[in-house]
């Protein structure tokens, strides 16, 4: 056998024994109504309600309010929360869960596609609801993502989906959301592997990129006010961006590239998310200014350059917020699926930072469902909205303490089982009585 057939073996049997243990049977619709009381309810636009009670009924949430005896709960389910903590569900943006499987396995990959400009490719088809790595999100209270697809200079179109679905059909709570676009680098940094200083240099190539940009927005907004004789899905994928039915999220983290781009936008008349945005604060005033909002690089990660602080991604939130930024957090970088659990815990780095316990859970819920255009239902625990919420045992923002006893997508009740806890309650089974 050659070594070819060798590894297509391999690849199959990886691919089928993720098959046979798919992640948990998503919860039947909410058939009865429900009332938690006693919690403490964070609603996630930075109010907090002591002894709170909290009813939905077919997905929504009715009401939410203090503990005082007036809500009527007659023929409800009663759960009683005294001394636990609820909370909004938490959102992943600019996630490729559900794209990739397995690393090493490029049969489990499809988070990028060939060409460089590929506004038409859509992530939503090729997610994964049956992900193992997706159903891992639940427990620590991240139950809805934006599903993005990456490489390339305009990446693709993402879509938002929940974490508790039959398929991607199932998944979907707002459907192509927005375009993903990739800034050129303003500089560069010699190669250390060919022996050049590893410093940073312009970008000799920057405007030539930039202009290569510029001129297939013109030509996209030429063909789309034109007779379309041919058809062109290159430049049909930005008609929502040039309509503004879409935003463009543009990944940028240097303080010239984000200058830039805000031109762009003007020029351009796009609505702009800055996704990365390590020198955002630089600009903060001007990000205010042009009603910007930012999705900030991953809190738990270190300086990129010897001249900033040594916690600079710790307080870049913080510095954000104080200028009048709209923020949020994302988990991007290496192991960035897996990572993505910890969003909360990043949020709370943010507490330990300069921000309050409140504005910080706002980075993951509301500011995230408030840029991401879906806080008209969800985000916060507001009457109306979906009832995609958990019970923790205590602070979901502190790793020690986020223990969720329930959790609930649009009214139903999720299992919070994964395939790690399978294995810990195996192997602690294994070990308890030895």
């Amino acid at each position: 056998m050659n070594t070819t057939k060798l590894h297509i073996l391999i690849a199959c049997f990886l691919v089928t024994s993720q098959l046979l243990h798919a992640q948990q049977t998503p919860a039947p619709k909410q058939t009865m109504g429900i009332a938690i009381i006693g919690a403490t309810a964070h609603i996630g636009n930075g109010e907090l309600i002591e002894n709170s009670i909290i009813t939905f009924t077919n997905g929504k949430i009715q009401s939410v309010s203090a503990n005082n005896g007036s809500t009527n709960t007659d023929g409800m389910e009663i759960i009683n929360a005294q001394g636990k903590h609820i909370y909004p569900g938490f959102i992943a943006p600019n996630s490729t869960l559900g794209l990739v499987e397995i690393d090493a396995v490029r049969a489990t990959q499809d988070s990028d596609e060939i060409g460089f400009m590929n506004p038409n490719i859509r992530s939503l088809i090729a997610y994964n609801a049956e992900s193992k790595i997706v159903e891992s999100m639940r427990p620590n209270g991240v139950l809805m993502g934006q599903i993005v697809p990456q490489g390339s200079r305009i990446s693709g179109t993402s879509s938002i989906v929940q974490f508790d679905a039959w398929n991607w059909e199932d998944a979907a709570i707002k459907v192509d959301d927005g375009v993903h676009l990739n800034w050129p680098n303003a500089f560069s940094k010699g190669r250390w592997w060919l022996g050049e200083p590893a410093v940073l240099k312009p970008n000799k190539n920057y405007q030539e990129e930039l202009n290569k940009l510029n001129t297939f927005f013109a030509s996209s907004r030429a063909y789309l006010s034109g007779d379309k004789p041919i058809k062109n899905l290159q430049y049909e994928g930005l008609s929502g961006i040039l309509e503004g039915s879409q935003k463009l999220y543009v990944q940028v983290d240097d303080e010239k590239g984000i200058i830039d781009a805000i031109d762009f936008s003007k020029k351009n008349n796009v609505k702009m998310v800055i996704v990365g945005g390590y020198q955002a604060y630089k600009v903060g005033d001007l990000l205010k200014q042009n009603n910007i909002p930012v999705i900030l690089n991953r809190v738990h990660s270190r300086p990129e350059s010897d001249d900033d602080d040594y916690d600079l991604p710790f307080k870049s939130a913080k510095l954000l917020v104080d200028q009048g930024v709209l923020v949020a957090l994302q988990a991007n970088g290496r192991m960035e699926r897996m990572n993505t659990r910890n969003l909360p815990f990043y949020a709370g780095t943010c507490v330990a930072y300069g921000l309050s316990k409140e504005e910080a859970l706002m980075l993951i819920t509301s500011n995230t469902a408030k840029i991401l255009g879906i806080d008209s239902f969800c985000g916060t625990l507001e009457p109306g909205k979906d009832a995609t919420l958990f019970i923790s045992e205590g602070d979901a923002l502190d790793m020690r303490t986020n223990v969720l006893l329930k959790a609930y997508i649009q009214g139903r009740d999720i299992s919070l089982e994964t395939h790690q806890t399978e294995l810990a309650k195996r192997y602690w089974d294994k070990y308890k009585n030895q």
